[in-house]
């Protein structure tokens, strides 16, 4: 894996699909959709963002995303549900260790799409991606102790619970305790 063919690959971003989902880059008409996940506090209360304040915040948000997709700087997809045509979330690599073949996968969907197998199936896809395009060797992804729901996600797509480290990460004010999971290429490929 080379940071330069990533950048090169994000500068246009690859359109996947699944069944029920696409992955497609942020658009600016995603505007409203983007705020009615962002700014619900159950969508952010284990994330590392605070909700968004405002319509503009998210705008502006989305600029800063789009400037980033020029440059192969940003790594998510939008994920969109086919069958409502609505943007629903975001999928995609929130770090890329070039020197270890390691990427870690970050996701976040909108609190009225829970509970149908969405994340599941994104997550999936996007580890799909990853080793047989990318060809990494590791797949990792973090959760703040107490998100159950994505430790679930995590070991439906295949990952491993590694185990917590204690008071990791300062968010939002507060020191969290953050689990690891993850999924190697040699247990990807065997199944």
């Amino acid at each position: 894996m080379k940071i330069n063919f990533i950048s090169k690959l994000f500068s246009h971003m690859p359109t996947l699909e699944t069944d029920r989902l696409i992955f497609r880059a942020l658009k600016r008409t995603d505007l409203y959709d983007v705020h009615e996940y962002s700014s619900n506090p159950k969508t952010t209360q284990y994330l590392l963002w605070e909700p968004h304040p405002s319509l503009e915040y998210t705008r502006e948000f989305i600029e800063i995303v789009l400037s980033k997709y020029k440059s192969g700087e940003y790594n998510d997809w939008a994920i969109v549900h086919k069958k409502d045509d609505k943007m629903i979330g975001t999928c995609g690599f929130t770090r890329i260790d070039e020197e270890n073949n390691v990427v870690e996968i970050g996701y976040v969907l909108n609190p009225q799409y829970w509970g149908r197998g969405l994340a599941t199936e994104a997550v999936g896809k996007i580890i799909e991606f990853a080793f047989e395009e990318l060809q990494v060797n590791r797949i990792e992804a973090k959760f703040i102790f107490g998100n159950e729901a994505s430790l679930a996600v995590m070991k439906k797509v295949g990952m491993k619970f590694e185990g917590y480290q204690r008071e990791a990460m300062l968010v939002k004010g507060k020191y969290k305790t953050i689990g690891t999971a993850s999924i190697l290429n040699s247990e990807y490929f065997l199944n």
